[in-house]
């Protein structure tokens, strides 16, 4: 889909189609009044099956109602030559000769006006930002301009998963794919193009599984297909051993990011590896590594991409240099240390300050011709929509094999600012200042996953928090889901922490 839109609207644009279009919003979309509701759920029903699942789509020529997934809306539209309709529940409109969800800016406005109605009449309060997209993010945005309004008492999205054998690792994973909001929106919105054999993609499957999700049925999903694919395109994963969530979650997002490739028809996104599929454009940030000679004070300076932070914790083996609320500028992100405890925090200034490679590990400079001692300073030079922060508690060793069990406390809302590269420019040159709160800070993070990992090395569990809507939290314990408060997330031990960035996150 260009920019500019699709071509094929004007044939729906004749005399009264905005009044048209705002009551098929109003009716069977975002009903906002008892009555409409009503009206929506007696009357929305596939014309051809009977069905009211199935992802149906209205015809904005006549109004009839389709199943997407069974195609009856592709065959009404193909009959019909009635080349638009709109997602009764997202409110997205595709087009059947795109074969895309697309973007008019005047059916957008209407579509904004009649969901503010709606949620008026419902008592619901909508987020205002004053953030300004880049151009990447304005394109990510406009292939999702819909997003669902998930009300405090909404439970669509949580279901749980049958262990198929020590498969918890595998089932942690998913929940906190299948509640990351702009994965979300990217799989309802059947963009994906396979040009892969049958049953043989991962994105396939996955586009499958959040429909079961968001399908609105209760009973556990059974994700065998899921695991079938993992084995045949991740090996080293094979089998029904207890396997490491964070391995499972690098190797789930490789074989996603080779199968959606097909998707960006080569084009170049504004990210380290120039990949335009979802999960870089979600997942990648870039790292920078800067290597500086202690003789001539050379600058040599790299940037590789990451999907996730992996970070030492105290009581490993390796040395972890101990740090004080005070240190490098004072307290940041509002963390506090209860009997001192190691946070979040402690553990990125860790990760990002200076690191002395000694005399056993020289390297030629640039600027001296020659071998020297230097260090090594790790940044952020780009920050990825989805960070994720991996605590490394499991060592491995040719002597040692245990999990690391320190508590390491992490914050509901986090700034990535005192961490990026730009950050560490400025204080260089002395022009660094504490940031101040702002609803246009790009560096703010919520957090939206937590997933744990009890027990020991030989014998353990997984389970994942996730998070609903605002401060609405549920445990997944495999086939179970449970509410959870704020306290039991953030009292958790951690083990892979999902932050959202804040400027595209939704109520």
């Amino acid at each position: 889909m260009s920019p500019a839109g699709c071509s094929h609207v004007n044939g729906f644009k004749v005399e009264n189609w905005k009044q048209n279009l705002r009551v098929i919003y109003q009716c069977f979309v975002w009903s906002g009044s008892a009555e409409t509701r009503k009206r929506k759920a007696k009357s929305c029903i596939c014309h051809m099956c009977g069905a009211h699942l199935n992802r149906l789509h209205s015809c904005l020529h006549c109004v009839f109602f389709g199943c997407f997934t069974k195609k009856h809306i592709h065959e009404h539209a193909k009959t019909k030559r009635h080349n638009l309709a709109i997602d009764l529940l997202y409110g997205g409109i595709y087009c059947f000769v795109c074969q895309d969800y697309i973007y008019d800016k005047d059916m957008e406005q209407i579509a904004k006006e009649e969901q503010r109605k709606a949620w008026k009449l419902q008592g619901i309060g909508e987020k205002y930002s004053t953030w300004e997209p880049t151009k990447r993010e304005l394109e990510l945005l406009r292939h999702n301009p819909k997003r669902r309004k998930i009300t405090a008492n909404c439970t669509i999205g949580l279901r749980g998963l049958i262990n198929l054998g020590n498969t918890c690792f595998m089932n942690c994973i998913v929940q906190a794919l299948t509640h990351t909001p702009l994965l979300r929106d990217f799989f309802l919105s059947d963009r994906h193009k396979c040009e892969m054999q049958a049953n043989s993609c991962l994105v396939c499957e996955m586009s499958q599984l959040f429909q079961e999700f968001y399908s609105g049925h209760r009973s556990p999903h059974i994700p065998f297909r899921l695991l079938h694919l993992v084995w045949t395109h991740a090996r080293h994963l094979a089998g029904y051993e207890q396997q490491d969530a964070h391995e499972f979650l690098i190797a789930a997002l490789d074989v996603l990011h080779r199968h959606c490739k097909g998707d960006d028809n080569g084009k170049k996104a504004n990210n380290p590896n120039h990949c335009n599929c979802i999960i870089d454009q979600i997942f990648t940030g870039g790292l920078q590594s800067d290597v500086t000679c202690q003789v001539c004070h050379g600058v040599s300076t790299t940037i590789d991409p990451f999907w996730d932070i992996s970070l030492d914790l105290p009581g490993s083996s390796t040395p972890f240099w101990p740090l004080s609320p005070g240190s490098d500028g004072g307290m940041v992100n509002g963390e506090s240390h209860p009997s001192g405890a190691t946070t979040l925090t402690d553990c990125l200034r860790r990760f990002t300050r200076p690191e002395h490679l000694g005399s056993s590990a020289k390297i030629k400079c640039s600027g001296c011709h020659s071998y020297q001692e230097s260090t090594k300073q790790l940044t952020m030079k780009r920050l990825p929509i989805v960070a994720c922060f991996h605590l490394k508690r499991f060592e491995h060793s040719a002597k040692l094999r245990r999990k690391i069990t320190t508590y390491v406390s992490f914050p509901l809302e986090l700034d990535m600012t005192p961490f990026m590269a730009s950050s560490k420019e400025s204080r260089m040159n002395g022009q660094y200042q504490q940031p101040v709160d702002s609803l246009n800070n790009d560096n703010k993070y919520s957090l939206f996953a937590v997933v744990n990992h009890q027990g020991t090395l030989e014998s353990g569990h997984y389970t994942t928090f996730i998070r609903q809507h605002k401060d609405q939290w549920f445990k997944c314990d495999d086939a179970i889901i449970t509410k959870a408060s704020i306290k039991d997330v953030l009292d958790s031990e951690g083990y892979l922490l999902f932050y959202h960035k804040q400027f595209l996150e939704y109520e």
